[in-house]
């Protein structure tokens, strides 16, 4: 894998996963008692926080987005197993968080090498 490929399939992820949780709260299959709007409220705007960093490409925004996904990971597990009626809801999430997870965690190392950008200390000569 390259960084290009991981950059498409983070990016992919990214936006399939916006679009997915405004088809899946908003169309769908709208929460019953707490309707779409309040849904909509609660699952959205975090997926909004690192897009300027995405599309420009930052491997640190790559990186730490990753962190941000981790509730859709958990909610579509969650609903994989307790859940029968919305199983395949949760396993397109599960899907599309999976790729943006590994998408960003390839393109944050490969960029981050092209770049230079390193956590380690370099030994001494």
């Amino acid at each position: 894998m390259g960084t290009q490929l991981a950059r498409r399939l983070a990016l992919a992820g990214y936006f399939g996963l916006i679009l997915w949780v405004a088809l899946w709260h908003g169309l769908l299959s709208p929460h019953p008692e707490l309707g779409a709007g309040f849904m909509l409220m609660l699952w959205l705007p975090w997926l909004f926080i690192p897009m300027m960093g995405m599309i420009r490409g930052n491997p640190y925004t790559h990186a730490w987005a990753i962190f941000l996904i981790m509730p859709y990971f958990l909610h579509a597990l969650t609903l994989l197993w307790v859940d029968e009626g919305e199983r395949w809801l949760a396993l397109v999430e599960l899907l599309l968080a999976g790729t943006m997870f590994v998408g960003n965690i390839y393109y944050a190392k490969f960029r981050g090498r092209e770049l230079g950008l390193s956590i380690r200390k370099k030994k001494k000569e």
